[in-house]
């Protein structure tokens, strides 16, 4: 995948202050992280950050021009987050990520439907309930999206995890029984298997027990 370059400056300056006037004056405060590397306090100019983002795809690799002293060096990032201001909708602060390039990270890659499912032929709808699945790859093996053929599926069927062909380095981390797409009857057979199902009676509310979910 591509990389794309955006300039940075080292921040000698840190508080509310020196923050606040480099927004005024066209920055956005920014730091630059990762597992084996040392936090670095930058500044991005905003009109360039808000071209990456507009252009950028799901995951793209930053390639960050830090000047320092005259002196420049590089290093390649994400963007992990980027706040915003609720009221004026300016850059607040935005955050990258360190990247190597021979170690696996976790990415959410883009699901790309291929083909008319058979039920939608019959009249059925489909239902997309995932639109990105998680994987686990080196960044040289992340794939732009990837591409899954739904035209086999007929009324009631579901793409699960578990169907999708995992491509050659890439690991599958979502839950195999997770649903990616289904389709559904047509809403008129829906609506009336609905009006004959038999009512049922309602349970008693139970007054002042709620289970509780514990996590290890």
């Amino acid at each position: 995948m591509e990389a794309i370059e955006l300039n940075a400056l080292i921040r000698k300056e840190t508080g509310k202050g020196p923050a606040r006037r480099l927004r005024m004056a066209g920055g956005v405060p920014a730091v630059f992280y990762g597992p084996s590397a040392e936090a670095m306090l930058l500044s991005v100019n905003a009109v360039d950050l808000l071209k990456l983002l507009r252009k950028r795809e799901e995951n793209v690799f930053i390639r960050l021009i830090i000047e320092d002293g005259g002196k420049k060096h590089e290093k390649m990032s994400m963007v992990k987050e980027v706040q915003m201001e609720p009221v004026t909708r300016r850059f607040y602060h935005a955050d990258f990520y360190e990247i190597s390039m021979d170690r696996p990270f976790t990415f959410d890659v883009p699901i790309h439907f291929k083909g008319t499912p058979a039920g939608v032929e019959n009249g059925g709808e489909l239902q997309h309930v995932k639109r990105e699945i998680k994987v686990s790859c080196i960044p040289t093996k992340l794939p732009d999206f990837i591409e899954v053929d739904i035209s086999g599926l007929n009324i009631g069927d579901h793409l699960r995890v578990s169907d999708v062909v995992a491509m050659d380095g890439l690991t599958l981390l979502d839950d195999g029984e997770s649903v990616i797409a289904t389709v559904s009857p047509p809403k008129a057979a829906a609506t009336t298997l609905e009006a004959e199902a038999p009512e049922e009676q309602a349970e008693p509310e139970v007054v002042g027990q709620k289970g509780a979910k514990s996590e290890s």
